[in-house]
């Protein structure tokens, strides 16, 4: 078969010409049997290295590429017209496309945007005024102290409530403030830096900006020395801590909870869920370590780093040396009509979403995505039915829960009323704050209302998907339909099942990963598994944990298994059920051949395909240190060697580095 797979991708040589884009990614000088992930996308990465002003090049480029030409037609029109009612659409979306791109007013503004927020810091005498300023930055820049937000309670997903948990750190995560390799103590080296110079930006002396950026760091690394690993934030039951607000003050009564809640616009609630308790507890006792002046400064910096990207030249500058250049290794800034145009779309992708539908978003679209995801739904009944590991007790509930899942395609059937949000020509970054304000009130006024299950988080234009357990509902955006190098036309079921149908496999899976299973039906925390089930499939996790630890991915950095499990367990699951159902279509029926390569080949290049991302080194240890999603070629290798079908396919022998002995092959879903 091996020899198969090769003779297919010298005939796909010549049939590039009649423009079959996945044949002509694949890299003939590499075995699949050893690097299926090289195999099938490495001459695209030959020909196509990566830009330095990203972290890397892939098909999430290409498609937000094509997403971004698109949504800069949109703020280019609407910026250009001369009589536009104030208040609508292409109001907001002209006038904050063109405060964005506006250089001269931004580099003549400076962070006068932030004087007034300054001086408000500036005039802070006690804990109250800290507790008080840190409400507001989160209301419009950034979340200091903590991380608080409004979502449906785990155990009943029919309310809304207030969530409290760890947070309060500028570095992606805890990890970053303890790892003793080298390149660790660079970073930390470089924050400090950073921090002295946005202290310089605000007008501190040499000396005091140094002094202030000591101090930061020793007190964001003793918020991280008191957060809990983030494998260890995984687990929903663990991490749940339901309290009345007096059972908060108590614990942490140097922080005026009143005062943060009001502040929010908080003014009715009962009870808390906190994530962390023993969080606050210490969070407590550093408000009272360090001096006023002390957390004035952290506020500040928190302020200032978080809109420091929407200001003058030298601002955005030092912000991207850091964040940009130091933590993901790229190399210069994106265009500025590219930046302005991603934040446009990210502040108001709720108008842009509407205008994106109409004119860009190919007709037929939702029936097509409904049409793939019955099918998958359909493949993951079967087989449940069919597993050998678990209870007829435990299945009939799973099919239960799987009946129940809501598939949201394509677009919102209703849009987000955005009219309350303030947008104009004069500064940007006051445009993002307003749009970062609409953001968080809209958040906080869920509270005491009916859940709307009819709610998108994402937007039509968003290449993504996500699955949520309290609304057991999958959601995916019409612009997922997108297949590079098939453009004007629709691509082959092989394709389509693999990026798209594994997609769904992948959200529906999340309802039944080791985060999702804990979920009934319902949306409520439950425990609808026997005992001796629950072992079983914990057995089998454990399995992936090991597979995935194994990996080193850069330098002698390893995959977090543990992190990383609830996602390779989606995509292990993904990837099976995108097969199971591509098998029924006319296609692999009909054992069709296109550019030399038959379905099934077509179905596991197709996987590869929708994960062609070739990481910046720097890029990838960030991803590996702060995401619970593994790199991509570990979302294509890591999957497809549990697969007898791919070992069939493309003949993997035991000596192949692809190959894993049958014991050690993780079987889920």
């Amino acid at each position: 078969m091996l020899l198969a797979a090769a003779t297919s991708c010298r005939q796909a040589k010549y049939s590039t010409e009649n423009g079959d884009a996945l044949a002509a990614h694949i890299d003939s000088t590499t075995n699949p049997a050893n690097d299926f992930f090289q195999f099938a996308n490495g001459l695209w990465f030959k020909q196509h290295p990566i830009p330095a002003s990203e972290q890397s090049n892939g098909i999430f480029q290409l498609i937000q590429d094509t997403i971004n030409a698109q949504v800069h037609k949109i703020c280019e029109s609407s910026a250009a017209m001369q009589q536009v009612e104030k208040g609508s659409n292409k109001q907001k979306i002209g006038d904050f496309y063109f405060s964005g791109m506006d250089s001269t007013r931004l580099n003549k503004q400076g962070i006068s945007g932030l004087k007034n927020d300054f001086a408000t810091i500036d005039k802070i005498k006690d804990l109250n005024g800290i507790v008080k300023e840190a409400s507001y930055i989160h209301i419009v820049s950034s979340s200091p102290l903590f991380d608080m937000h409004i979502a449906q309670d785990d155990k009943n997903s029919g309310k809304y409530q207030v969530y409290i948990c760890q947070g309060g750190l500028s570095l992606p995560d805890r990890t970053y403030y303890f790892d003793t390799d080298n390149k660790s103590d660079i970073i930390r080296h470089k924050f400090v830096v950073h921090a002295a110079n946005l202290f310089k930006i605000m007008g501190y002396e040499d000396s005091k900006a140094k002094l202030a950026s000591v101090k930061l760091m020793e007190m964001e690394t003793n918020l991280a020395k008191t957060s809990r690993k983030r494998e260890d934030t995984r687990d929903p039951l663990t991490n749940y801590h339901k309290m009345g607000v007096e059972s908060l003050a108590k614990l942490a009564p140097n922080l005026d909870w009143k005062a943060f809640m009001n502040t929010c616009g908080l003014t009715k609630v009962d009870s808390v869920v906190v994530g962390q308790p023993e969080f606050l507890t210490a969070l407590n006792g550093y408000l009272k370590k360090y001096t006023i002046d002390d957390w004035k400064n952290y506020l500040k910096f928190q302020l200032l780093d978080g809109l420091a990207e929407y200001m003058d030249d030298k601002t955005y500058q030092e912000d991207f040396n850091f964040n940009t250049l130091t933590l993901r290794g790229v190399k210069e800034p994106k265009p500025r009509w590219k930046r302005v145009v991603e934040q446009t779309d990210g502040s108001l992708g709720e108008l842009i979403g509407q205008v994106y539908v109409k004119e860009y978003l190919p007709k037929g679209t939702k029936e097509k995505l409904v049409e793939i995801g019955n099918a998958i739904k359909a493949v993951f009944a079967e087989r449940i039915k069919t597993l050998d590991w678990m209870s007829a007790t435990t299945k009939e509930k799973a099919l239960t829960k799987l009946h129940a899942v809501i598939m949201k395609v394509g677009y919102p059937d209703k849009w987000k009323d955005l009219s309350a949000m303030q947008i104009d020509r004069t500064s940007y970054v006051k445009n993002v704050m307003n749009a970062n304000k609409w953001e968080f009130n809209y958040m906080v006024n869920k509270l005491g209302k009916p859940v709307d299950r009819t709610e998108w988080d994402m937007q039509p234009q968003t290449y993504n998907a996500y699955y949520n357990p309290s609304n057991n509902e999958i959601v995916i955006p019409g612009c997922n339909i997108i297949v590079p190098g098939y453009e004007g036309k629709m691509a082959d079921d092989a394709l389509l099942y693999s990026i798209i149908g594994a997609t769904f496999g992948h959200e529906i899976t999340h309802g039944f990963d080791d985060q999702g299973c804990k979920y009934n039906e319902l949306g409520n925390l439950s425990n609808w598994w026997t005992n001796e089930d629950s072992k079983k499939f914990n057995q089998k996790t454990k399995m992936i944990v090991k597979q995935f630890n194994s990996y080193v991915a850069v330098d002698n950095l390893h995959i977090n298994g543990e992190l990383t499990q609830g996602e390779n367990i989606a995509d292990l699951g993904g990837v099976i059920m995108g097969f199971e159902a591509f098998k029924k279509t006319k296609q692999y029926k009909n054992n069709e051949l296109i550019a030399g390569l038959n379905p099934s080949q077509r179905y596991f290049l197709g996987y590869a395909l929708a994960w062609m991302l070739n990481m910046r080194p720097e890029a990838m240890a960030n991803q590996i240190k702060s995401n619970e999603h593994a790199p991509a070629k570990w979302r294509v290798l890591g999957p497809l060697s549990n697969m007898p079908e791919f070992y069939s396919t493309f003949g993997i022998k035991q000596g192949d580095k692809m190959w894993r002995p049958d014991s050690l092959r993780v079987r889920i879903w």
